[in-house]
């Protein structure tokens, strides 16, 4: 096999291929072996038709299709192997000459990873982060472990406030007919969540059990139904229950049914030694964050847009599980948010477009270090990974090798070891002065 590759412009070029007739005579064979088995010949049996018989018939042309299913991928696999390009996207192909006795002649546009022109990268200035705990944020930490043993009373008097779980029905209307998406029965709904409409749950506060009320609300501008955008609605909404959180108190007793120790006074210094913990990685995942945006800014790299819908679509399937496992389907929280999906994805393409770009930069970097994962490195890896899950290292790795991911392990470590080379040869702002 011969392979070509002629950079056209930017991030795309032409791969030029040429496969031996040899191998295009057997993957022809090939064909006739599997579509002679599904054609009728009137004298012969299913998938006993002579070749001779089948090509006079039909053509040796009928078999061209089916041969380059075999053929293209492998082909195109093994060209852009040899010469050494590194696609991203699916490659436009145009077949130029097949037939039997022939070599098969393809080109094959493709977009490929674009080349970083690196700035400067080793001295970026980083701040300096403290780590310190105070005692708002040790209180702050007991109100939100407060919140989460908070028992939930059902109130037979009074009326709902933020922070509350209300159960209601409600049904919109739009010039006194029902719309669609706009019903729902024994909804629960935490007042001051942001989840609705926008005041929609402000008309819920004050209400009492078993109250009816029409709630007057205006749809956004910028609602995804059409019909709906910036239009004024009637939701008819029946309070069945409020819910509300009834907090523990903050002493001993709390203290020994929430965690190992005896009084709250232990519990505290605990807290405070864990939220130290989380600062610290926290700090360190700010630093991180800044001095590889820092060398991506300085850097110079032409993005295939194809690369940032890529990204895109794979945020936006992210968001879509973590909606899941909340509870929320895409089309409730669409419906209740007035967004629609293609608003969505708009809005996380900057996003999409920064991940992209310093993952690019954050690769030439190591490439132009020689920053590799070692055996050892892997090792070590598996080992942690190990530990962390009470498996045996021989375990975890059959389990990477047998899902073909230990090149992505290998790449995770490289990378991790190149954002602490960032580190390592960054400096902060007090060492400047």
């Amino acid at each position: 096999m011969k392979a070509s590759w002629e950079k056209i412009e930017k991030n795309q070029g032409v791969l030029t291929v040429e496969v031996e007739a040899e191998q295009v005579n057997a993957a022809l064979d090939k064909a006739f072996r599997k579509v002679v088995r599904q054609v009728n010949v009137p004298g012969f049996r299913r998938g006993k038709v002579p070749r001779n018989i089948f090509e006079k018939r039909f053509g040796v042309e009928s078999l061209y299709q089916e041969a380059l299913d075999l053929l293209l991928p492998e082909a195109y696999m093994k060209a852009v192997e040899e010469t050494k390009i590194d696609p991203v996207d699916r490659p436009e192909v145009d077949v130029q000459q097949i037939g039997k006795d022939q070599a098969l002649k393809f080109t094959a546009k493709v977009t490929v990873k674009p080349e970083v022109t690196l700035g400067e990268y080793k001295g970026i200035e980083l701040p300096e982060k403290s780590a310190d705990v105070t005692e708002e944020d040790i209180q702050n930490e007991l109100k939100r472990l407060q919140e989460r043993h908070a028992e939930l009373v059902v109130l037979e008097e009074g009326t709902a406030e933020n922070g509350d779980i209300v159960i209601l029905d409600f049904e919109g209307f739009k010039d006194g007919v029902p719309f669609e998406g706009g019903k729902a029965e024994k909804y629960s709904l935490e007042l001051g969540s942001g989840n609705f409409i926008p005041g929609f749950e402000e008309q819920i506060v004050g209400m009492a059990k078993g109250e009816e009320k029409d709630l007057n609300i205006t749809f956004p501008e910028n609602y995804h139904v059409e019909e709906l955008k910036g239009q004024p609605v009637v939701f008819k909404v029946k309070l069945h229950d409020i819910k509300r959180k009834n907090l523990p108190e903050l002493d001993d007793e709390f203290a020994k049914d929430v965690s190992e120790f005896d009084t709250l006074e232990e519990f505290k210094a605990d807290i405070s030694k864990r939220l130290k913990e989380r600062k610290e990685w926290e700090n360190r995942m700010e630093l991180e964050s800044i001095a590889l945006e820092k060398a991506a800014e300085a850097s110079e790299v032409d993005i295939p847009a194809v690369m940032i819908d890529n990204e895109v679509n794979r945020m936006f399937e992210d968001f879509r599980n973590q909606l899941r496992m909340q509870g929320m389907d895409m089309k409730m929280y669409l419906q209740f948010t007035g967004q629609t999906e293609e608003k969505i994805k708009e809005e996380m393409r900057p996003n999409a477009e920064k991940r992209v770009r310093n993952s690019l930069v954050l690769e030439a970097i190591a490439k132009a270090e020689n920053i590799e994962a070692s055996e050892e490195d892997v090792q070590k890896e598996l080992e942690e990974l190990a530990n962390q899950y009470q498996r045996s290292v021989d375990e975890i790795r059959n389990i990477f090798e047998a899902n073909g991911s230990m090149d992505v392990l290998k790449n995770d470590l490289v990378n991790k070891k190149t954002i602490q080379f960032l580190l390592d040869n960054s400096k902060t702002a007090s060492s400047v002065a």
